[in-house]
């Protein structure tokens, strides 16, 4: 493609874009925006004003101390730990719930209140969990992984049945046909279908646990949180955001690994797969 054809198919794409109605559709949600945000007290100018204190944090975590680190290293440790924890509990106890919430393997009378349910159990962030949990169980790292855990059965159960009633249901119904149980199909279709999903179900959700362990803290559920918000009480802003320094490293890491594991299982599968289908 020539220079001037380029020109010519951005010159067609912005005359079909910039169209009296769809300018009038920009221009509402403009207004809408800035409404929205002289309602809620959205404040540029206090932002450029605040800049300056950026420099004090910045003062303040040239003074941390290295007897810091060890305290910060382990309490990143401790949140992994219950990151961990909580999702492959809640992925144990979702696998089940998924089948019977699929609309293809179950009746309205079992999925329909089982999806309710389910939704229930999401619709509340982790750190809502962990208030009641904490009331529940007292404080610590264990209120932590139930939160986790209950957040993640109500995810990953959404998403595995929607996996389950995406499976092309030839194969299901060849093997309807030779006389297999429910029980059988499940085993030996449903679930070799579904699970190459479940991988990158489980890397996405343990990397979401992490970053939500790391603020369970501010209510007493354990883990790095706990001391970040415990600075911050005391207005040591330094030390507040060098242990957030850590929660970003582990979160890059972490991030790091699940892109190799992804290369090496998910994406090899995938490619089998279609070399498998090809011929």
């Amino acid at each position: 493609m020539t220079f001037k054809q380029v020109i010519s198919v951005k010159k067609r794409f912005w005359g079909c874009m910039m169209n009296p109605k769809n300018n009038l559709l920009i221009g509402a949600i403009v207004a809408v925006v800035v409404v929205m945000s002289y309602d809620v007290g959205v404040e540029p100018i206090a932002f450029f004003e605040g800049l300056p204190n950026l420099g004090i944090v910045a003062k303040e975590m040239t003074e941390f101390k290295s007897e810091h680190w060890g305290t910060a290293f382990w309490s990143m440790l401790e949140t992994i730990e219950m990151a961990f924890i909580g999702t492959i509990a809640g992925v144990v106890i979702s696998l089940p719930l998924s089948i019977f919430a699929a609309r293809n393997l179950s009746s309205k009378f079992v999925y329909a209140p089982l999806r309710a349910l389910l939704a229930a159990t999401r619709t509340f962030p982790s750190i809502l969990w962990a208030i009641l949990f904490v009331i529940v169980v007292g404080l610590g790292p264990f209120a932590g992984i139930l939160a986790i855990t209950l957040y993640t059965i109500g995810f990953i159960s959404k998403l595995q049945y929607e996996s389950i009633e995406a499976i092309d249901f030839d194969p299901v119904e060849a093997t309807t046909a030779i006389g297999l149980s429910k029980l059988q199909l499940i085993r030996y279709v449903i679930i070799p279908e579904a699970a190459p999903h479940l991988l990158s179900q489980i890397l996405y959700m343990f990397d979401y646990n992490v970053r939500q362990t790391s603020i369970l803290g501010i209510v007493g559920a354990g883990g790095i949180g706990f001391y970040i918000i415990n600075y911050i009480k005391f207005f040591e802003y330094g030390k507040a955001a060098m242990f957030m320094l850590v929660v970003l490293a582990a979160v890059l890491a972490i991030d790091w690994i699940s892109v190799k594991i992804r290369d090496k299982y998910i994406m090899k599968a995938e490619h089998g797969r279609q070399l498998k289908a090809i011929n």
